[in-house]
């Protein structure tokens, strides 16, 4: 009968260097987003909202670099479990999933994928083709989908449980960035609505 240890060993340190990176990268966005949209700390730094923008599209893209690397590891250090060893189940879901997120990319730009709007840089209008046509965060699917597919193909179940966590981590944010972002854009209409209502009074 198999034991815990044969396919989990939770006394690696890498793995709880995994755990807490993955919990810290959106909380780490979230605060700086907010903390900017309210204050606007890194628009008076870098004294234009897109420079601060881009300074922060380059932190986040460089912590999500980090984070890959320690999971990286952590399922290195972990044993492999023959009955999750799915590699090509763990490709295709990989391919998906990088599918997911180099579109979004592309269809937000910079500013649209790393939060441009808190900094007041909206967009003209959603975006609605693919792949928001899909799901309204491929974003955040697409790079779940990526943790699963190296777990699998890999044949880690400790890949499993992290990919668990990415997953509720990317649930409750979505929770807090979606109503938060629609009331920025709301804003915007509701002054844009006060403005045309303005012109038509002179």
């Amino acid at each position: 009968m198999a034991s815990l240890s044969d396919f989990l060993d939770l006394s690696q340190s890498s793995l709880q260097w995994a755990a807490l990176s993955i919990a810290f990268n959106p909380i780490f966005w979230n605060i700086v987003a907010r903390a900017e949209y309210r204050k606007h700390y890194l628009t008076r730094i870098f004294g234009n909202p897109y420079y601060g923008c881009y300074f922060l599209a380059i932190t986040i893209f460089t912590l999500g670099i980090a984070r890959d690397h320690v999971y990286q590891l952590a399922l290195e250090d972990q044993p492999f479990y023959a009955p999750v060893h799915q590699p090509v189940l763990g490709g295709a879901l990989f391919a998906v999933g990088s599918v997911l997120v180099l579109s979004s990319m592309f269809a937000l730009g910079v500013t649209g994928t790393y939060l441009g709007d808190y900094f007041g840089i909206l967009m003209d209008a959603p975006v609605t083709g693919f792949p928001f046509n899909v799901t309204g965060s491929p974003m955040y699917w697409g790079s779940t989908l990526n943790f699963l597919g190296v777990a699998l193909y890999k044949g880690k179940v400790a890949g499993i449980l992290l990919t668990a966590e990415v997953f509720i981590l990317y649930w409750v944010a979505l929770q807090w960035e979606d109503p938060f972002t629609a009331e920025i854009y709301a804003k915007r209409e509701r002054e844009r609505a006060k403005t045309k209502q303005g012109g038509k009074s002179q």
